[in-house]
Parts: C-alpha cells; sequence; structure tokens
C-alpha cells in the first residue's frame, strides 16, 4: 500500500518564510520546511498496481500556469480545540478550476469523491493542547503574512511515508501545466 495526494510545491523562499514562523506555540508539531506544500486532493492508501491508473488519469488534466498570493494565517479547530495552523490562499479561479479537474479525473480513475469542500491553505502546524491565548498571540503577530505571487507551473503526485521524526513526502509524478 501507499499513501498518496496531489498538491503544489511552494518555492523555497515561501517555504523558509513560512518555515521562520514556527515559534511561539507550545504543543505545535511544525511542519518541516521541506514538506510545505498547498495540497489539492488527498487520495489515501492505495494499493500500488492502483497507483498507475491515478497517474494515468492526472497525466490528463490540463491547465494554464497561473499565480497564487498566500495571504493571513488561521486554524482549524474540532471539538473546540485549535487543531491545526495554516497559511491561507486568496481565492483565486484558476486554482479551484485546476482542483475541480484533477477532482473529475479521480473519479474517472474509480476514487470516491471528495466529501470536504475545498479549502486551500497550506498547514504550518498540528497542535495538541497548545494553550489557547498562545495561539491567539500568534495569530495577531503573524495573521497579516502575505507573499506572492507564487508561480504554479505543475502539480504533482505526492507519496507519503510515516516516520518518527515525522511525514515523508516524495513526489511520484510531476505533471506540467502549459499555456494554452
Amino acid at each position: 500500500m501507499i499513501r498518496l495526494f496531489v498538491g503544489l510545491e511552494l518555492p523555497q523562499e515561501l517555504r523558509l518564510r513560512l518555515a521562520a514562523l514556527s515559534t511561539g506555540v507550545p504543543g505545535a508539531r511544525w511542519v518541516r520546511p521541506e514538506n510545505l506544500h498547498l495540497s489539492l486532493r488527498f487520495i489515501g492508501e492505495v494499493e500500488e498496481p492502483g497507483m498507475t491508473d491515478i497517474s494515468d488519469a492526472l497525466a490528463a488534466v490540463q491547465g494554464s500556469p497561473f499565480a497564487l498570493e498566500i495571504t493571513g494565517l488561521g486554524h482549524f479547530e474540532s471539538a473546540g480545540k485549535v487543531r491545526v495552523l495554516w497559511a491561507g490562499v486568496e481565492r483565486n479561479e484558476r486554482l479551484f478550476h485546476l482542483y475541480g479537474r484533477i477532482e473529475s479525473a479521480l473519479i474517472r480513475a474509480g476514487l470516491e469523491p471528495e466529501e470536504r469542500k475545498f479549502f486551500p491553505h497550506i498547514t504550518l502546524a498540528r497542535l495538541k493542547a497548545a494553550p489557547v491565548q498562545r495561539v491567539a498571540d500568534f495569530l495577531r503577530a503573524n495573521g497579516p503574512f502575505r507573499a506572492g505571487p507564487v508561480p504554479v507551473t505543475r502539480f504533482v503526485l505526492f507519496s507519503s511515508f510515516l516516520s518518527r521524526s515525522g511525514a515523508v513526502y516524495r513526489a511520484e509524478e510531476i505533471y506540467p501545466l502549459e499555456e494554452d
């Protein structure tokens, strides 16, 4: 079995700027700079032979390059506890269009439709029992974060392996976006 997801790589300069924010919240497991990315679609565990169908479906996805603006920080919570800190992405129709094409291709390849609404973001940290005031202080201090334009010239099929030091992501296939 191999665990897969589709995402966008981020330029090293942006990853380093985001990684520089990774302080000041006890209980945070900060994402390592090399793992910072924007997820487009989590696929999950698949048998390795099934990866070929997924890869072939994604190879048929067409789109043009575009640019993103990274803007603001926020959080996800469940059961009244903050679980994730993230950097936001300014609304971008071309990103949503690419997401829709990827989702359609994966459904045609036999995957179930994604149940969650697409909310583009870059996960910065996962939290466990982080003090609410420290999270609020972090968001207040860093909330105005902005970066861009971030060029998007390709998307990637990543594999994810869990290790003692956290997840390790590897680009399995790269799909270029070409000018129309």
